[in-house]
């Protein structure tokens, strides 16, 4: 606003009105009706220019403030007629409401960018109201997931499916949840979390839903595919040497049977094929438990373990035949007083197996060395690592490594890694392996 001009034009009339009551007190003491006249018609002047001049900025401010409090951005004030004070006025509410407009713009771009990617998420979502359930927002996904036609309410869901609404909307789950909902005639696994939040003085309550049926019957699909693949070739590779061997077996004994004087029977040859055939089906049986060995374990008797103790009895275990292999191996450890709960017996077994892989990989490598090794995160948790300078893995069979029964040794069983897998499930840990081809394997047990 120009305020020189607005005080200036207030100073004048404030002067006028001081001029005319002047006048007006000379004719009133003289006493001089002219004077008394001359000053009423001023003063009156003076007051109605004064109090004109005030009330039209007023004006101006409370419709400008009208339209804020209505949200009314879309006024306009004009800046071209009228005193220069109040065209700068004008000016200033037009910057303003320029202002808001864009901002309230952005916001609503930001709003759909958003909702559009809400609603391209796999993932239900929907927001409402606490106390008088009106919904806020929902995605596409819920509605699909829930086979509910959109709606205002909740007590739609209420009304239709009472068991529904007290999973969803009755029941707080603090934490991620798996939770079965029976949706018509079947039944659906899902997880739920849910929060609540405060948006000035209404409380509302958002719920995400995420349908993992599919994502679990893809998941065990997949298994399956791979544990048929690998079983059906060791299987096939055990049964067709049998078959065959059989087959041979039979026709030699058929022969005899048709012309025994033609076609005698080799009992040694008889019985070396029968016990070919006992061998390999002792092998088979053998890889059938090997294959159950994969569920034995599904307790664990967990207790403090110092990780210094657990290395000198794998140290103990595995010196010989580390040294056997000319393998320099290293224990390292920050904090010697570090302790973990574990299953130990497990654990051994876990980084035994490892230690073999370590040996396997090492073989004819120069200056082989296998390092074991520990240590505490910020965080609390707890670090093994198993790390060779070895051939590594490479890169096509990756993703095959923890695959039950697959295995790149000769004599490997191939549910080593597999076990070591599933029994850091069990701790609540997981297993991590980094490696190059030709470089070297670190392998990583995180509790």
């Amino acid at each position: 606003m120009n305020y020189k001009g607005y005080r200036f034009s207030l100073s004048l009339r404030v002067l006028g009105l001081l001029i005319s009551l002047t006048v007006l007190a000379f004719g009133i003491v003289l006493p001089n009706t002219y004077a008394i006249i001359t000053g009423i018609f001023l003063s009156i002047f003076a007051v109605y220019h004064l109090y004109n001049f005030a009330i039209k900025r007023f004006v101006a401010m409370d419709d400008f403030f009208e339209s804020v409090k209505y949200r009314d951005f879309s006024r306009w004030f004009s800046e071209e007629h009228g005193p220069t004070d109040m065209t700068e006025l004008h000016k200033g509410f037009n910057l303003v409401n320029r202002t808001i407009k864009s901002i309230d713009n952005e916001r609503e771009a930001q709003f759909l960018y958003l909702q559009k990617i809400l609603e391209m998420v796999n993932i239900g979502i929907i927001a409402y109201n606490v106390e008088s359930g009106e919904v806020l927002w929902a995605n596409d996904s819920i509605l699909k997931t829930l086979d509910f036609p959109s709606f205002k309410n909740i007590s739609f869901v209420e009304k239709r499916h009472p068991q529904l609404y007290d999973e969803l909307f009755e029941t707080y789950h603090s934490t991620t949840a798996s939770v079965p909902l029976e949706m018509k005639q079947e039944t659906l696994n899902v997880l739920i979390s849910d929060t609540v939040f405060e948006m000035e003085t209404n409380s509302f309550k958002l719920i995400v839903l995420q349908n993992i049926e599919e994502t679990l019957s893809q998941n065990e699909s997949e298994a399956w595919k791979k544990l048929l693949s690998v079983m059906t070739h060791e299987i096939m590779n055990s049964i067709a040497p049998i078959s065959s061997l059989a087959e041979t077996l039979e026709n030699e004994i058929q022969n005899n049977l048709n012309d025994p004087e033609a076609n005698l029977l080799n009992i040694e040859d008889l019985n070396s094929g029968i016990k070919s055939i006992k061998r390999r089906s002792e092998g088979l049986l053998k890889f059938a438990k090997t294959y159950r060995s994969l569920n034995k374990v599904t307790q664990l008797n967990l207790a403090n373990v110092r990780i210094e103790e657990l290395f000198n009895n794998i140290q103990t275990l595995m010196q010989p035949s580390i040294e056997n292999n000319n393998i320099k191996i290293e224990f390292l450890l920050e904090n010697p007083d570090l302790q973990i709960n574990i299953d130990s017996y497990l654990i051994e077994q876990v980084l035994i197996n490892l230690l073999l892989n370590s040996i396997e990989a090492c073989h004819q490598v120069e200056n082989a060395k296998i390092q074991l090794a520990a240590h505490k995160k910020t965080n609390g948790n707890v670090i093994i690592r198993v790390s060779d300078n070895g051939k590594g893995i490479p890169e096509e069979i990756k993703d095959s490594v923890f695959v039950p029964f697959f295995s790149t040794k000769k004599t490997g069983s191939g549910i080593g890694l597999s076990l070591s897998k599933q029994i850091m499930l069990l701790h609540k840990g997981r297993i991590q392996i980094k490696s190059r081809e030709g470089e070297g394997t670190i392998i990583s047990l995180m509790f």
